[in-house]
């Protein structure tokens, strides 16, 4: 039983630094920011910031100087023409896009340097 209140409290802790952090961000639109890519799915890449540790996805739609494929084995993205990779620990650097308090989700756009 507790092991199931401490899980409950663990998934309520973690949702509202998400939604501080989303919070934070939202008034930080359009910024610039340096990060390393902390995931890598199928929908894009998960980075988070060196500078305060928020964590936000480049959808891989929003990648649009190729078409790139989620390379499962190598846990990577990588572009089909190009051959452009990305990985975990990537460092790369991002722009705030978009910040949603109600999913608790901010979106940020690749900066090519």
């Amino acid at each position: 039983h507790s092991s199931n209140m401490e899980q409950i409290a663990a998934n309520a802790e973690r949702a509202s630094i998400k939604y501080k952090q989303v919070e934070f961000m939202s008034e930080r639109l359009g910024q610039i920011y340096d990060g390393v890519i902390s995931g890598v799915t199928e929908w894009g890449l998960y980075v988070e910031l060196n500078e305060n540790k928020c964590e936000g996805m480049v959808p891989i739609r929003d990648l649009d100087d190729d078409y790139y494929e989620f390379d499962e084995k190598n846990y990577c993205l990588r572009g089909r023409r190009k051959n452009k990779i990305y990985s975990l620990g990537d460092a790369i650097t991002i722009r705030v896009a978009r910040a949603n308090l109600e999913k608790k989700q901010l979106d940020f756009a690749l900066i090519e340097k």
